[in-house]
């Protein structure tokens, strides 16, 4: 079965939240959704009197574990128009991934959430995606087949770069139901795609 990771980091539970709905669209494509996220770098009273969601359930990755899967999909809060520091260091600790080609050729993707609607949720997932590609990826986005994205009626994040949410100001709005679809839809799209390119033989590090 054809396996994919979810690995995510989130403050407040906005990106656990998406991550959830993305692994409900892996799970529909009929392959195995894997839920993780990367270590916290705030000490833990700091994170406490900033009221971070501590309780979340989803177990702490490795490094080593990553090329275990057959595609990943990254969630990641904005912060100043970049991925998450937390994000950025458990990254930053592939270099023997890199070296080894062990991720080349699986497909990843991206989603994130920020505070406002015009936050850097684009800058985030396009710079994330310059980081995928030096580690070899193939990069999955979520394309215009997901008509959630076209509206304009309401306030939502969502791109063709990958699946957005808008926290809000104080933190207090919830990703929105087209939001969670758009990461249905892109974790749905991720686990076909990593189906399809895990064929038997195939060596993509090979060139």
């Amino acid at each position: 079965m054809t396996k994919v990771l979810i690995l995510y980091y989130s403050s407040w539970g906005h990106i656990e939240t998406m991550a959830e709905a993305a692994a409900e669209g892996v799970r529909s494509a009929g392959a195995e959704a894997v839920i993780k996220r990367v270590p916290e770098l705030v000490p833990h009273e700091v994170a406490e009197r900033s009221h971070y969601k501590l309780d979340q359930p989803a177990p702490v990755a490795t490094v080593a574990e990553l090329p275990d899967y057959d595609g990943i999909l990254f969630g990641t809060p904005t912060r100043f128009g970049n991925m998450a520091s937390q994000m950025k260091n458990f990254i930053d600790q592939t270099g023997a991934h890199w070296v080894s080609g062990a991720l080349t050729g699986k497909p990843a993707g991206v989603f994130t959430s920020t505070g406002t609607q015009h936050g850097g949720q684009e800058s985030t997932i396009l710079t994330f995606h310059t980081v995928l590609l030096h580690l070899g990826f193939v990069l999955v986005g979520l394309p215009y087949t997901f008509k959630g994205q076209n509206g304009v009626e309401a306030v939502m994040g969502n791109s063709p770069y990958g699946a957005s949410t808008i926290a809000g100001g104080d933190g207090s709005r919830r990703p929105s139901e087209v939001e969670l679809e758009g990461a249905r839809y892109q974790g749905r799209h991720l686990a076909t795609i990593a189906a399809k390119l895990a064929s038997p033989g195939v060596d993509y590090a090979a060139g």
